[in-house]
């Protein structure tokens, strides 16, 4: 029998409006849209860049009245201060995001998308 081998993973998102989670993450992040269930009003889309995909769904306002968690995503990269350096002026950062080593031994960065996921990119040192 074969051994099962895990590939990839493909990480859903809540967003209260899926093509406003599309423009930032195409226009601010440099993600391309890999599919949408609708081309005019989706609700539920990919979006990718180099070897990882991300998936947004559409979420109910009611769902967001509650001060709920969000998903954080750790996304392992190289050259994670350059990453740095081509999102720091897409106004997509806290103004005191900042590229910092960790007791864990990684190099890192982290902020918020447009409905408060946590996106954070880091590499080991």
């Amino acid at each position: 029998m074969n051994r099962p081998i895990l590939h990839q993973i493909h990480p859903v998102l809540p967003v209260q409006n899926v093509l406003a989670a599309l423009f930032f993450y195409t226009q601010k992040l440099g993600f391309e849209i890999a599919f949408a269930d609708d081309p005019k009003d989706p609700k539920y889309a990919g979006i990718k860049r180099d070897h990882i995909e991300i998936h947004l769904q559409w979420r109910d306002d009611k769902d967001w009245d509650f001060n709920v968690d969000r998903p954080m995503l750790r996304i392992v990269t190289q050259y994670v201060d350059s990453l740095f350096e081509e999102l720091k002026d897409k106004e997509v950062f806290h103004p005191e995001t900042a590229v910092v080593n960790t007791d864990w031994q990684t190099r890192e960065f982290a902020f918020y998308d447009l409905y408060k996921n946590g996106l954070t990119f880091y590499q080991n040192i």
